[in-house]
């Protein structure tokens, strides 16, 4: 599937309009469910092959944020191999009482990945908290940045974006597709 299509497919199944309260309290009239794009499994495994090409050298481990990110870290993980953890929002109070579930982290190269970035501040916040355990947090993979302030917001905190799609390319893919 070219880039193009997979857009154009994201596009189809993942924007809904309407009034929506975003995380970072913004008001949007469009919203990309990535629940959608996360619940299909043929168009999970192709975001995720080509999530693959773009995942930095000497990347160890991989980190899905709580919720939209575990599923896409781990088809990540299924396609390169890589060994994922799990961060929630806040660590849990019971049993392992972790933050992050499963590898190590400490000392080791950590891809914080994500669906869709906003403003950033989940990511922003995570990699907070995934360098307090140790981890070298230096980039970030995302599926839809909307382009809302989220590349600027991580580069503040001395971590990439990298988005497999920006908002202006869903865009394009909605206007070529009729659907305007």
């Amino acid at each position: 599937m070219t880039d193009d299509t997979l857009a154009g497919r994201i596009d189809e199944v993942a924007r809904i309009t309407g009034s929506f309260i975003l995380r970072s309290g913004a008001v949007a009239t469009e919203y990309f469910d990535k629940y959608q794009f996360e619940a299909d499994p043929a168009l999970l495994r192709t975001i995720a092959t080509s999530l693959a090409r773009m995942v930095p050298e000497r990347t160890e481990v991989l980190a899905g944020l709580e919720l939209g990110g575990v599923p896409i870290a781990t088809a990540l993980s299924l396609e390169t191999g890589l060994p994922v953890a799990f961060v929630r929002k806040v660590a849990k109070t019971h049993g392992t009482a972790r933050l992050a579930e499963g590898p190590a982290l400490e000392g080791r190269r950590v891809l914080v990945v994500e669906d869709v970035v906003t403003s950033g501040g989940q990511v922003v916040a995570s990699t907070g908290d995934l360098r307090q355990l140790g981890a070298i947090v230096e980039h970030a993979l995302c599926v839809v940045d909307r382009e809302e302030g989220g590349a600027g917001n991580l580069a503040a905190i001395g971590v990439e974006l990298h988005p497999l799609f920006r908002r202006a390319d869903l865009d394009r893919a909605h206007v070529a597709s009729g659907e305007h």
